[in-house]
């Protein structure tokens, strides 16, 4: 600071001073501070308008630490290039040096043998013999030997340096991703300002019905439905598995098409199996189930042995996968066209691995058209297997690529399946067939009905049946 200015600002204090003292106004001054400048990671907790500029430094840092690492795994890929390149040429000396030793032996082996045909007088002023030629041959090989050596402990020193300078390389950029890491776990919106997504909650391993459900203390938790009347559990194992895993069932290819498997029936198609049902324009193959509780029964969906994949897209989900004599999905839209024809009825039919059986009966039931994307309507229950389906009453249908459920995350790539997820599921009967019943995976995502073993059971057997509603 110079004196001059020192000496200015003395005067001012001394005049404000006298004027105070006279009783005159006071003077204000207003002193202008250096900025501050934040360094590092700052996070904010406040509102998100008060904590905006933040993130954005903080965004920037972790972009720019991303932009380095980019160039810097770059950079490592193009020395492992070279160094492989150099770890063939070095592979290559070896051999020549091996090669070498080999001459050189042979070198010496024929240099006696020249000096033996010389002669013992023979000295370096000597006529040149026969074996002359063979010797300059020799002395020449014997150089370019030399020289592949010298070239190979060139190469060897570079890729030494390589090698150095790669694991420099590699330390730095396991330190930079060290950093990238702390500052996302500090600053967890500053990467990209997405919200971080809780896994979904787990549905009971109890079924809920059998925790504080009664005040009976003497019931049991897992009690043997009986089957309904005019239906054995042989029957609903016929149905839910009409023929043995990897075998087809014989069609007959009764007369149709039908408009439903209740049509047939009226018109006198009694035998269970595949029939063609007209929908519209299209044709479409299902399975018929004639016998059970008076027949007419169109199967929508069925899952007994894990052959077909259910953890599909919307377009499959849609149009319908797999075969009626196995494990299949009809397809919502026929499932649509269908229910729209009138008021009908659903069957749930359910087996566990230890043969027990279960149904789940609606006395309503359909499907919005694809413009509500397809959305559940459940009409009453009755049963013994309990209600794990009315929680999904009127949501719309979701898969991995269409999420309409009412979660923040995709419940169909959590559950790994296609349904009319909630948030997440109580049922969940297109999820993965894990064998043996009772599964171990990150999140529930077996063919399960929580109210019938709890969501950490997949069932082994699983069935669903519509037909009109019989008044």
């Amino acid at each position: 600071m110079s004196a001059s200015w020192w000496r200015t600002l003395q005067l001012l204090l001394l005049l404000s001073a006298t004027w105070a003292q006279a009783g005159t106004p006071r003077c204000t001054y207003t002193f202008v501070l250096p900025q501050q400048k934040f360094t590092g990671a700052v996070c904010w907790s406040g509102p998100v308008a008060a904590r905006r500029e933040p993130e954005a430094v903080n965004a920037s840092e972790v972009a720019a630490l991303r932009v380095r690492v980019g160039r810097h795994e770059e950079l490592l890929h193009e020395l492992q290039r070279v160094a492989a390149a150099d770890g063939a040429v070095a592979g290559e000396v070896r051999a020549l040096r091996k090669e070498s030793r080999g001459l050189s032996a042979r070198l010496g082996q024929l240099r006696a043998q020249l000096q033996h045909e010389a002669g013992p007088g023979a000295g370096p002023g000597a006529v040149p013999g026969p074996g002359a030629e063979p010797a300059a041959a020799l002395a020449l090989l014997g150089e370019r030997v030399l020289n592949a050596s010298a070239e190979a402990q060139r190469a060897a020193l570079r890729f030494h340096e390589l090698d150095v300078k790669f694991r420099e390389l590699a330390q730095l950029v396991s330190q930079q991703s060290s950093l990238i890491a702390r500052l996302e776990r500090l600053c967890p919106a500053g990467g990209g300002g997405q919200q971080q997504v809780l896994p979904p909650p787990l549905v009971p391993v109890v079924p809920v019905s059998l925790v504080g459900g009664t005040n009976d203390s003497g019931k049991r938790l897992d009690p043997v439905p009986e089957p309904p009347k005019g239906q054995t559990l042989r029957q609903q194992r016929m149905l839910v598995s009409p023929t043995p895993t990897g075998h087809s069932a014989a069609s007959t290819k009764p007369a149709g098409p039908w408009r439903d498997c209740a049509e047939a029936q009226q018109a006198g198609q009694g035998q269970s199996g595949v029939y063609e049902l007209r929908l519209g324009r299209h044709l479409v193959s299902a399975w018929c189930e004639q016998q059970l509780e008076g027949g007419g029964w169109t199967v929508i969906q069925r899952r007994q042995d894990g052959s077909v994949n259910f953890f599909t897209t919307w377009q499959h989900y849609k149009a319908g996968f797999g075969r009626p004599d196995g494990e299949y999905w009809l397809g919502l839209e026929a499932v649509h066209q269908l229910t729209s024809r009138g008021d009908h009825e659903l069957l749930v039919l359910l087996e566990d691995w230890g043969g027990r059986g279960a149904r789940a009966h609606y006395d309503g039931f359909s499907l919005e058209p694809e413009s509500d994307h397809y959305r559940l309507r459940l009409g009453q229950y009755h049963g013994d297997a309990g209600d794990s389906l009315s929680w999904h009453n009127d949501k719309p249908f979701s898969t991995v690529d269409r999420d309409r459920d009412s979660y923040s995350g995709n419940c169909a790539l959590y559950q790994r399946g296609g349904w009319w997820y909630h948030a997440c599921a109580h049922s969940n009967l297109n999820g993965v067939w894990h064998r043996g019943g009772h599964y171990r995976s990150r999140y529930q995502d077996g063919v399960y009905w929580a109210e019938f073993h709890g969501g950490a059971y997949s069932l082994k057997k699983a069935a669903m049946l519509i037909r009109p509603l019989r008044l």
